[in-house]
This record gives structure tokens, C-alpha cells and sequence, in this order.
């Protein structure tokens, strides 16, 4: 992982953790800077010119650090869900990510102050069990050779049993599990789609066979195992390209080991698409018809879509383990 520049407020940058990654990062040029959002947030940024060449800034984080769980996102039946994240903005490149519409920048925002997040969990659990998704702005799994974070969060989960924590990726590192011990409390929630949606829409992403590796490796050694079908994209021979995929996961994984399955189609607030319709003019996503409902952008026949891969999934699947959002 190459950044060019790295810019660090004069704030953090004796932190232990600053100092542990810009350490890895020899090689680029170090600019201190003042506060991270007179950088991040400036004006007419070009987002998809950034994605070809990424910075990384090492701040603090001041405020705000956990936020109630959006309508948009599965809850699972839990009232008390919330989701956090000490890294802004990912290293992938997905057509489709909410991210893009979002943030003004595409560059990486890593707050380093980990310790005032745990600080801030502990509040929130002193009287009461949460379930708190950790990675929804990142892939904390791709950047773990570098900022240790997730070690660190999984570490701190072993102390706060009123706490159930949730982790989204697309990464295929099954090293990390060799490693480093789950505990029960702890939910890897890995985003899995079709080969040929991958490579039309998710860019720099790992191949869906890597990322079953990863997955097999991670329930051999204990952990509990999430599978997120999200978000469904349409493509030309949907039904085939969709069964064929649930029937591969059938045959590749033991399915009676994974904890529980999500579906959703793809979906964001309209804003956010207005914003990513401009910079990805020429992508698939907006070639098919789309409609806002209650203000979600989403594909027309969404309905259908979710109905479609929920059915093959309960080919294999007892219902019970399957939420549809």
C-alpha cells in the first residue's frame, strides 16, 4: 500500500500510532498540517482523479464519534445499533459506493486517537448491550498490515461483553485469522456478489474465490461469519449470473457454519446518487432504469431482485438465518 504524501496534524503526530505508520510509509513526503478538514474538505476536488493517486492524512478525531445506525442499513432486529469508523474512505474503488457522494475527497482520513473511541463505547455500554458496525466507511481488514486497527478493536471487544461488534469487508486475508483469536462477540460480515458484478463494478476489490478462502480460513478458526449479498446489481442475465452464484457458495462453503446471511439491493439517498451520476457517467449502474423512492435511489425493480436471490438462497438456507433489507 503506496501513498505519495501523507499529511498529519501537528496534533497527532507524536502519537504512538502516527509514529507506527509513518514508519511503513518511509517513502512518501510528510506535510504537518493544521486540521484535517482545511485539507479534506476543499472545495472543487476532483474525486476520481485522487482515486488514481491517494493520500493519506493522520488526524484526531474531536467529536462525533459514534453515530446511531442509518434506516438504510440492516439492524437485524437490533434496537440499539450503531456503527463508527476510525478511517474515512477505502482503498477500493467501487462504482457504487455511497463514500463517493459523500465526501468532497477520496483521500484516506485515519484518526489515530483509537484509545478515545473505545472511551466512547464504554460510555455508550456502562448500562446497556449495543450492536456497533465498525467498517461501514472502510475496509479496516485491507488496512490492518498498516494501522493494526482492527487487532486493536477486536482486542478491546474481549473486555466489553455489552458490546457486539460487527465487521464489513471485501478483503481476502486469511493470515489474519491464523493470528489473531475471535471472540464470540465479534461478527465478520464478509460482502459477497457474482464474479461478473465484481469485475464490472468493483474495482481493485479481491476475486470472489479469494474471498471464500478467507472466509473458510476465518470459520476454521472460530469466527463468526456474516454474508452480506449486497448491494444486488443488475446486469444483463441476472437470473442465471445470480443463481449460478448462490449455487457456488452452496458447493465452496460449509453454509451451516455461517452465522446469517443479509440481502439487499442497491440503494443511497439521492443526493448522494445526483453526486455519483456526475462522476461515473459512463458506469453501468445508471444505464438501467432507476427510480427514488421516499427519497432512496434504487434500481426499479429492486423488489424483484431481492425476491430472486432470497429464493435461491433459501435453497440452501433455513429462513430464519436470512434478513432482507
Amino acid at each position: 500500500m503506496r501513498f505519495s504524501h501523507v499529511y498529519v496534524e501537528k496534533d497527532v503526530i507524536d502519537h504512538p500510532i502516527a509514529k507506527k505508520i509513518l514508519n511503513t510509509l518511509k517513502r512518501s513526503v510528510v506535510i504537518e498540517i493544521g486540521r484535517y478538514g482545511d485539507f479534506f474538505n476543499r472545495p472543487r476536488q476532483s474525486y476520481l482523479m485522487q482515486k488514481k493517486s491517494l493520500n493519506i492524512i493522520l488526524a484526531k478525531k474531536r467529536y462525533d464519534f459514534i453515530y446511531k445506525g442509518s434506516y438504510m442499513c440492516e439492524d437485524f432486529g437490533i434496537d440499539e445499533f450503531y456503527h463508527t469508523s476510525n478511517i474515512l474512505n477505502c482503498i477500493y474503488s467501487c462504482d457504487y459506493c455511497y463514500l463517493q457522494g459523500m465526501y468532497p475527497s477520496a483521500n484516506i482520513v485515519v484518526f489515530v486517537n483509537i484509545e478515545d473511541f473505545f472511551d466512547e463505547v464504554d460510555k455508550l455500554t456502562k448500562n446497556k448491550k449495543i450492536y456497533l458496525s465498525i467498517s461501514y466507511e472502510t475496509d479496516l481488514l485491507a488496512f490492518e498490515p498498516f494501522t493494526g486497527f482492527l487487532s486493536m478493536w477486536i482486542s478491546y471487544a474481549m473486555t466489553n461483553k455489552n458490546l457486539l461488534m460487527e465487521i464489513r469487508t471485501k478483503c481476502a486475508d486469511p493470515a489474519f485469522f491464523e493470528s489473531n483469536e475471535i471472540p464470540d462477540n465479534v461478527i465478520f460480515s464478509w460482502s459477497l456478489l457474482p464474479q461478473p458484478v465484481i469485475s464490472m463494478y468493483e474495482k481493485l476489490t479481491p476475486s470472489i474465490d479469494k474471498r471464500i478462502l478467507a472466509i473458510k480460513k476465518a470459520i476454521e478458526k472460530g469466527a463468526k461469519v456474516r454474508i452480506s449479498l449486497e448491494p444486488i446489481m443488475y446486469l444483463e442475465g441476472f437470473e442465471k449470473i445470480y443463481s449460478d452464484f448462490i449455487d457456488k457458495l452452496h458447493s465452496e462453503l460449509p453454509l451451516e457454519s455461517i452465522h446469517d446471511f443479509n440481502i439487499g439491493a442497491f440503494r443511497m439517498v439521492k443526493e448522494q446518487a445526483k453526486k455519483i451520476e456526475k462522476l461515473r457517467q459512463a458506469s453501468p449502474i445508471f444505464c438501467y432504469e432507476t427510480e427514488i423512492k421516499n427519497g432512496v435511489f434504487s434500481y426499479k425493480n429492486d423488489e424483484y431482485m431481492k425476491d430472486f436471490v432470497y429464493n435461491e438462497v433459501l435453497k440452501y438456507i433455513d429462513k430464519d438465518k436470512v434478513y432482507v433489507k
